[in-house]
C-alpha cells in the first residue's frame, strides 16, 4: 500500500471507536457474526486450536482488527468474549507505535484464557495489557501446520492470523483491551 493510502485508513480507525454506549451495544451482532468466521477460520487454518478453545475458561475474539502506519501507527478492532461459547461482553483492542513502518493490514486476533484465574483477572480489570497484566504467549505455527506446543503452558494463549494463517513473529505486546459499554 503507497503511504498516502494508509493515512486515510488510520483515520477511519481512529473514527471508527463508539462514542456511547448505544453505538456500541448495537454493533453486537454485527461483532457476533464476525466473530464465528474468525472462529471457524481459526479452527481450519490452525491444527489444534479447536482442541485447546475446548480446554479455554474463555475465549476473547477481535475479528477483523486493523492497523496502519506512517513512522506512527495505530491498530484497532472490536471484538467479543465467549465463555461456554456464550458472547458475555464486548471489547475495544488498540495500540500505538512510532518508529519505522509503513503500511496497513487487517488480522484476526485471539486471546485464550486458559485457566478461571486467568479469565477471572481480565474480566475484573479495568483495562487489560497484554503482557503486562498476563502472562500472555503468542502461539505460533510449526513446519507441519501444527501448534508449537513449547508456549501451551501460558495462562493466556494468542493466536494472530489472517488468509494466509498464523503469522510468524507477530506482536500482541502492548495491545490494551477495554470494555465497551
Amino acid at each position: 500500500m503507497k503511504i498516502a493510502g494508509a493515512l486515510p485508513l488510520l483515520l477511519l480507525i481512529a473514527g471508527s471507536v463508539p462514542s456511547t454506549p448505544a453505538q456500541a451495544a448495537s454493533a453486537g451482532p454485527e461483532i457476533d457474526a464476525a466473530v464465528d468466521k474468525a472462529l471457524t477460520q481459526m479452527y481450519q487454518e490452525v491444527k489444534g486450536s479447536q482442541e485447546l478453545a475446548g480446554k479455554a475458561s474463555g475465549i476473547l475474539v477481535f475479528p477483523e482488527v486493523y492497523k496502519a502506519a506512517v513512522g506512527i501507527g495505530g491498530e484497532y478492532g472490536k471484538g467479543a468474549l465467549r465463555v461456554g461459547n456464550k458472547t458475555v461482553g464486548y471489547y475495544s483492542i488498540a495500540s500505538g507505535s512510532v518508529g519505522f513502518q509503513i503500511g496497513a493490514e487487517a488480522r484476526n486476533i485471539v486471546f485464550m484464557f486458559m485457566s478461571p484465574k486467568a479469565l477471572t483477572d481480565f474480566q475484573q480489570s479495568s483495562g487489560w495489557q497484554a503482557g503486562a497484566n498476563a502472562g500472555v504467549a503468542l502461539v505460533k505455527q510449526g513446519s507441519e501446520g501444527s501448534i508449537d506446543t513449547q508456549q501451551l503452558n501460558a495462562p493466556v494463549l494468542a493466536f494472530v492470523f489472517g488468509h494466509s494463517g498464523l503469522m510468524a513473529d507477530v506482536s500482541v505486546e502492548g495491545s490494551k483491551i477495554s470494555k465497551l459499554e
